[in-house]
């Protein structure tokens, strides 16, 4: 995996003896790290389309880390390049990179399986992506690396995966000159570029397209437990993307709608399901971009069903917060 590197090093001790090591700025900070011993993720080789897009699929060991560059002023393209450079150095070939609308914007970046808020910020409006890969056939390793910022903080995530059944290639050296950016032709012996549709979203997954066509969409991971007002204190995907689409979108409004079963009264039901949305309003108010006049919070109770509440599977479906979009004058 691709390790960072700064002052200090002792914080690499725990990291495998064949891992490389790749070089960010002095005083970058490591947020983030996950990893899975075997596991497969897609990776786009292409821009997003409606049509379908080109990916590859490797499977094996995955391991995820997100780095925050506090104080930069660096553009990403500054970011990335002597990020690109050392990952060619080391032996990967760059099967694709691109910039923002140039991979599909919103689209494109929601097909991308990344660490969250905040550790991993991306704005909506200006990052870049490159996915590269070393070795042949099942013994090859792929990167994917994405660069993004804020007013004056730098974010910089990557995507390593390793074949289960081997340890990562040895560190190589490209020859000087060779060129990196060639594209994939899956006719080597290596894992083929495929063409699929687009990814559906993950759950909860907000999407421009839900947002803009219907409305209004279900934020279905949120988590309040029984009888709770609170949510409960972890990552909602749902919530980074609704964030970045209001970053990305400043002129943009919501409501946060929350909604009930028909378990007790309607006004004590409106007042519960009201204080669901405020709590997601407060915790959405803490991500980058997001302005308290962007959004409010209302309780609908149980007079909006989308589902029966003769059942507990419709009583829970019933149980939820809607971000509805505001139309503008």
């Amino acid at each position: 995996m691709l390790a960072l590197v700064g002052v200090l090093t002792c914080g690499l001790a725990h990291r495998a003896a064949a891992d490389m090591v790749l070089v960010l700025p002095t005083g970058s900070e490591n947020t983030a790290r996950e990893e899975q011993a075997v596991g497969s993720v897609r990776l786009p080789t292409g821009p997003w389309a409606a049509a379908g897009f080109a990916n590859v699929v490797p499977e094996g060991r995955i391991v995820q880390e997100a780095w925050r560059l506090r104080g930069s002023r660096a553009s990403t393209l500054q970011l990335l390049i002597p990020l690109r450079d050392q990952i060619t150095a080391a032996g990967y070939r760059v099967l694709y990179d691109c910039a923002t609308d140039l991979c599909g914007g919103f689209d494109f970046r929601f097909t991308l399986s990344l660490l969250p808020e905040p550790e991993m910020h991306v704005d909506l409006g200006d990052f870049r992506y490159l996915v590269a890969r070393r070795g042949e056939g099942a013994t090859a390793d792929y990167l994917a690396l994405v660069v993004s910022r804020s007013t004056d903080t730098g974010f910089v995530h990557l995507t390593h995966v390793t074949p289960a059944t081997a340890a990562p290639a040895p560190m190589a050296t490209a020859a000087p000159g060779e060129t990196a950016a060639e594209a994939p032709s899956g006719a080597d012996g290596s894992a083929p570029a495929n063409v699929s549709a687009p990814l559906p979203p993950a759950p909860g997954t907000v999407t421009m397209a839900d947002l803009e066509q219907k409305g209004s969409v279900v934020l279905e991971d949120l988590d309040f437990g029984s009888g709770a007002t609170t949510l409960a204190d972890h990552a909602y995907p749902s919530l980074a993307a609704l964030a970045a689409y209001l970053a990305a979108h400043p002129a943009s409004q919501v409501t946060l709608v929350g909604h009930t079963d028909t378990t007790g009264s309607l006004a004590t039901n409106v007042a519960l399901s009201q204080k669901r949305a405020q709590s997601v309003r407060a915790r959405l108010l803490t991500l980058p971009g997001v302005t308290a006049a962007q959004v409010s919070a209302e309780g609908a109770g149980w007079l909006a069903p989308r589902a029966s509440n003769e059942t507990e599977e419709g009583r829970a479906r019933n149980r939820r917060v809607e971000a509805v979009l505001i139309p503008q004058p």
